[in-house]
């Protein structure tokens, strides 16, 4: 046998070599590839779905994916009252104390700097109901903290097994290690004392509050359903959409109906409910303005759902025969279709206290009416709900000194398709007002408008009916309020500022707005509605101004709305104060030097409701481009100040490090 020469050997030592080399580059840039082509697909399949929802059991009952931005939790500052701030801010101590700090973790210095631009967290309602809950109600402000499950999307895996590594070194905290599907677990095992379960998946570290939680996202990271792969959620989630949005919320509306029903004393079984119900999520976009929170949304059926929507979305137009004081307006595009879809959902459905059984056996007890017979036939076009406040001259002194002066009045207005018809039922409604109960009936005329006056034999309540343009029926009921009406108002409803602000435009056309003046109606203390309030909910009332809601039919699977929460806002001194303009000597406005106006001018003094400075939701009208007269502001006469448009929003405070969600 020949034995190799060195040059020989050198060659074949030098080919295995770059073998080896020439196998390693094809190895690297093959799993380069089959990484790229894995992250192409798993974004395919993802779409447009949160950060972490991959992770998130499809069973979850409501998921938020929430903005760690620093700007966006400084605006979310100044929202509230010192109440409902301090609400906020314990729950927010209580979290970061028993997540972080009782384990020996700091958020600005360990979580902050590795976190992604959002966080997820998800409650899957697998705790037992808060002691003191209302039956059928879900828990509040004060009891929703912690999430079941937190998802911390990192920038990379390496930093991701960085912090989950350091969870050995804490002292403060013994942490328990065990493995469930080749995953290692660590837990916390505390006495009298909320515990922790943490995972490291890829570059998620996932937080729960269970053991099992645990597990439930592993195996969803395994294959499992999770809430990414819920029918429809993907192809939604898309439409609501939103440039810097802080939060995109996600509700499971079977897991939801399930859960009610476990909590409520409804006959049926939590697993028949959630099988029938129609709808299968809501979703909404967050996004933060000066004066307050818009939610952009859009909600959709079950695939098998046997419901479909009908698809009619008019302009609206009976907001304008409402006067500019209303308190309250809900209003529709179709009363007929409405009691349709109320009444196909409402056997199933636990949050209702009456069904529509109940209600029409009511109605005719009291009036001899059957509502689905004798009402709806001829109500099926536009109609409007709505409260108005009686003038102090009409309620200060009631028919009878007995009963106490009624503050407000409801009116109802419906555009009948069969007058006739509706005339009719009518006169037979005032004949049994007349025989039964006793009610003077009489033909008058308010406004030079004729119409059928009820006055009660006991005094206090008062009703009146008639007919305006456009076959326009309405029907007062309550404190004397139809003069406001009559013949139409001298301010309508759509001319208010406060409603121009915060009833949203779109989508239009649509299919129902809702409108209610919080700070008048609830929190004025002047009709006492807010005294059946349970504390929390009175407490988040006092932070709200008012809230307007639009929404539509987009197809015959979903719908879309917009929904606006005007908010009192409080003052963040800005760190760096603007220079004070020299008022030494009048300045035309070409000389004026350019600058911004400070977050304080915008956000300072809550104004009332009526004076508010618009919002970006309302069109500018011409009284809207007039300088607004902030309380903030303090004008200086000597200066010629270019005329500011309230159709401007207005400047975000400077971002405060400490603005961070404080875990």
């Amino acid at each position: 046998m020949a034995v190799p020469t060195r040059a020989e050997f050198m060659l074949k030592k030098n080919k295995r070599f770059l073998l080896l080399i020439l196998g390693a580059a094809v190895l690297l840039v093959g799993s380069s590839v089959a990484a790229y082509w894995l992250l192409v697909q798993r974004k395919q399949v993802l779409g447009e779905a949160p950060v972490g929802s991959e992770l998130i059991p499809q069973d979850a009952l409501f998921t938020a994916s929430v903005s760690t931005d620093s700007a966006q939790w400084q605006q979310m500052q100044l929202y509230g009252t010192p109440e409902t701030k301090a609400a906020l801010e314990k729950q927010l101590t209580q979290l970061g104390d028993n997540l972080l700090t009782a384990n020996g973790f700091n958020y600005e210095r360990d979580i902050r700097p590795l976190l992604g631009k959002t966080l997820m967290m998800a409650y899957l309602g697998s705790r037992k109901p808060v002691p003191g809950t209302p039956q059928g109600q879900l828990p509040l402000l004060g009891q929703l903290f912690p999430p079941d499950v937190i998802v911390l999307p990192l920038a990379n895996p390496i930093q991701a097994r960085q912090l989950f590594d350091k969870t050995k070194s804490q002292k403060a905290t013994q942490f328990f290690e065990r493995t469930y599907k080749g995953i290692l677990i660590r837990e916390t095992h505390k006495s009298n004392s909320q515990n922790f379960s943490l995972a490291l998946l890829g570059r998620f570290v996932v937080v729960t509050t269970n053991p099992k939680l645990t597990e439930q996202v592993i195996d969803t990271s395994k294959g499992g359903s999770s809430i990414a792969t819920t029918p429809g959620y993907r192809e939604e989630l898309p439409n609501i959409k939103a440039v810097n949005s802080f939060a995109q919320l996600y509700l499971n509306v079977p897991r939801l109906s399930a859960g009610l029903a476990a909590n409520s004393s409804a006959s049926l079984s939590p697993e028949k409910i959630a099988a029938s119900q129609q709808m299968q999520g809501v979703a909404a976009t967050v996004a933060l303005e000066p004066q307050g929170m818009r939610f952009q949304g859009i909600s959709w059926l079950r695939p098998n759902s046997s419901h479909k929507y009908k698809v009619e979305n008019t302009t609206p137009r009976l907001a304008r025969r409402l006067s500019a004081d209303t308190l309250l307006m809900f209003s529709g595009g179709n009363l007929a279709q409405l009691w349709k879809d109320y009444a196909q959902g409402a056997q199933f459905n636990p949050l209702l206290q009456n069904t529509p059984a109940q209600l029409n056996a009511g109605l005719r007890a009291i009036a001899g009416l059957d509502f689905e017979q004798d009402l709806l036939p001829w109500m099926g076009d536009e109609f409007s709900l709505a409260l108005i406040p009686a003038s102090p001259e009409l309620s200060a002194v009631p028919d009878n000194p007995t009963s106490p002066p009624l503050g407000a009045g409801v009116v109802l207005m419906v555009e009948a398709s069969d007058r006739s018809r509706a005339e009719a039922t009518l006169k037979r409604l005032d004949q049994i007002m007349a025989t039964r109960y006793g009610f003077q009936v009489q033909e008058t005329k308010v406004g030079g408008i004729s119409v059928v006056n009820w006055t009660s034999p006991f005094g206090g309540v008062n009703a009146v009916h008639g007919w305006l343009e456009g076959n326009v029926v309405f029907l007062t009921l309550g404190a004397p309020i139809a003069g406001g009406i009559l013949p139409k108002p001298q301010v309508p409803l759509i001319q208010a500022p406060l409603f121009q602000q915060v009833l949203p435009i779109k989508p239009d056309p649509n299919n129902g707005q809702f409108f209610l003046d919080v700070e008048r109606t609830l929190n004025s203390g002047n009709l006492n509605l807010a005294q059946s309030l349970p504390p929390d909910q009175k407490l988040i009332a006092k932070a709200i101004r008012a809230i307007g809601f639009t929404g539509a039919i987009q197809d015959r699977h979903s719908t879309r709305f917009e929904l606006f929460v005007q908010l009192k806002t409080a003052v963040i001194p800005s760190p760096t104060p603007l220079p004070e303009i020299p008022s030494v000597q009048p300045i035309s406005p070409s000389a004026t030097p350019k600058r911004q106006p400070s977050p304080s001018s915008s956000l300072s003094k809550s104004p009332t409701p009526q004076s508010s400075s618009s919002s970006p939701s309302a069109q500018p009208t011409p009284e809207k481009l007039q300088p607004s007269n902030s309380p903030s502001v303090t004008a200086t006469p000597q200066i010629k100040q270019p005329k500011p448009s309230s159709s401007t929003p207005s400047v975000s405070p400077t971002p405060q490090p400490s603005a961070s969600p404080s875990l």
